[in-house]
């Protein structure tokens, strides 16, 4: 399975943006996807995940803002990102779970190459 980010920008602060992450090869639906973030000098954060029913996770900076959903149909996952922040600048990338913790990033494979987010006036 290959993943491949898309949807990141420039936004202002209050904006939305809908970050995609597309995925190749089979099984899809049967994978959980996670979204990470990691802005310049700080390490990766994880942000949301969904699991294959539907089960979602946020990090607390995030819950109330984003939201995220997939569509095993067209083999991809979205995260849409609301009342963003100039603290929400990072590039954000997608990945598949392999179980522990879900928001710690060894515990993913597959990484995307990312897709960068910029909030700022």
């Amino acid at each position: 399975v290959q993943l491949v980010e898309s949807g990141g920008g420039l936004v202002q602060p209050g904006g939305s943006l809908r970050l995609s992450c597309a995925a190749s090869g089979s099984n899809f639906d049967y994978y959980a996807i996670g979204w990470f973030r990691q802005a310049p000098g700080k390490e990766r954060e994880g942000v949301s995940c969904i699991n294959n029913v539907d089960n979602t996770y946020y990090t607390d900076s995030v819950k109330g803002r984003f939201a995220i959903s997939r569509d095993n149909a067209e083999n991809s996952v979205s995260l849409q990102m609301n009342s963003l922040k100039p603290e929400d600048t990072a590039v954000y990338s997608c990945a598949i779970y392999s179980g522990g913790s879900v928001y710690d990033a060894i515990n993913y494979w597959g990484w995307g190459k990312g897709t960068l987010v910029t909030v700022s006036s």
